[in-house]
């Protein structure tokens, strides 16, 4: 009974949209929303999207950028959607990527103007262990976002609020002008799933010869 409930929960409204719309997960209505009331995308954007596996997020930024903009996907697991040409996908770990071989490998690229992660730990059920490693996924990418990220650029992260949740959003806010927390509706309320969002990337400080 338990596993029944469990797929129905996961099976919810959001999964047969998605389905319906051809998207690759329910995820998409997450950054969708996000998006919708924050304004992070739009056309000729370059976007950074960490941790992207299967693609929702692909296809929609893509979309949202057009084919004018560029969508740089990275994962560790390989995406087998047919994705647009404006997106290119690398398979590999955040934390054995340079975050300037991001760009490089991504072509002509100088910086994102939006840096998204997505990126969920695999779980244990043991929450303060589940929060600290989610914790230290957005730390990567925030590390990855400051390299990569454009002054008066966008970051997304999604996190698991507990312990050393306020240190963190601490760095974030000493980045970034505005930030704001979210939860999308389509995020499972069971979930502690949260979203950071970091608008208005303060210009780095500049560093000594």
């Amino acid at each position: 009974m338990s596993n029944l409930r469990d797929r129905k929960r996961r099976h919810d409204r959001f999964y047969h949209r998605a389905k319906k719309e051809n998207f690759a997960s329910r995820a998409v209505y997450k950054l969708e929303a996000l998006d919708r009331q924050h304004r992070l995308l739009r056309q000729g954007l370059r976007v950074l999207d960490l941790g992207c596996w299967p693609g929702g997020w692909l296809q929609y930024a893509a979309e949202r950028v057009g084919p004018g903009g560029r969508v740089v996907g990275v994962d560790l697991t390989a995406v087998t959607l047919a994705l647009p040409k404006q997106v290119t996908v690398l398979q590999g770990d955040i934390y054995e990527l340079a975050p300037e071989a991001l760009l490089a490998e991504a072509g002509d690229l100088e910086a994102f103007d939006v840096v998204l992660s997505d990126m969920a730990p695999h779980t244990t059920g043991i929450r303060f262990s589940d929060v600290a490693r989610s914790v230290a996924l957005v730390e990567r990418a925030l590390a990855i976002a400051r390299e990569t990220l454009v002054p008066g650029g966008s970051f997304l992260a999604k996190v698991f609020v507990g312990s050393g949740f306020d240190d963190l959003l601490n760095q974030v806010k000493a980045d970034f002008r505005r930030v704001r927390m979210a939860k999308p509706e389509s995020s499972r309320k069971e979930s502690p799933e949260q979203y950071i969002v970091a608008t208005e990337r303060r210009s780095p400080a500049p560093t000594e010869e």
